[in-house]
């Protein structure tokens, strides 16, 4: 009886925390906190299908403030991202190329997610050379002011927002240039 009940817990807390590669369980050991990675899909949405996105504002790594609704009438493009994230880091070279291939047309901003410190992900910013703001939100509160369009563990997230503030593509996983630019696209 006492084996039924621990195996049963051990599957619920697999269930509720997702699994790990090998290889990211090893990273895990090397100092960096877990993540789980997602599907790869990118979700395009019909007009009349977007819904809006919630209130997002807050300080700037750099400590300035930022508010998602000032950006209504531009296309925004919001990547959750954490400097302890593999993923993220592997896509951060293609979101700095598509931000500089688009320019002012398109608002790029980071959800920067779960670093407690802000030092490793202004080091993430100065590495790649990000050349846009980032949300510091290390409790993850804003995050979770999108409960129901982004998985708080499913990190990196991308969400393409269109001029009316509405959330016309998603991608859950690291993506491309193209893929992002391809999602831009599809938002106007």
């Amino acid at each position: 009886m006492k084996f039924r009940r621990t195996a049963f817990l051990a599957a619920g807390v697999l269930l509720i925390t997702g699994c790990t590669t090998g290889q990211q369980s090893a990273q895990n050991r090397d100092g960096q906190s877990g993540f789980v990675s997602g599907t790869g899909n990118v979700s395009v949405f019909a007009k009349a299908d977007r819904k809006p996105a919630p209130v997002l504002s807050g300080d700037t790594l750099d400590g300035k403030k930022w508010t998602l609704s000032d950006q209504l009438g531009k296309v925004v493009v919001l990547n959750v991202w954490g400097s302890w994230c593999p993923p993220c880091r592997q896509e951060a070279p293609d979101f700095v190329k598509a931000a500089e291939e688009l320019g002012t047309s398109v608002q790029f901003i980071g959800l920067n997610t779960r670093d407690l410190d802000p030092a490793p992900a202004k080091r993430f910013q100065q590495e790649f050379k990000v050349p846009y703001p980032s949300v510091y939100d290390p409790s993850g509160k804003a995050l979770l002011r999108f409960r129901g369009q982004i998985s708080p563990n499913a990190i990196p997230t991308t969400l393409v927002i269109d001029k009316e503030g509405k959330v016309a593509a998603r991608a859950i996983a690291p993506i491309t240039k193209d893929t992002l630019l391809g999602m831009v696209k599809d938002a106007g």
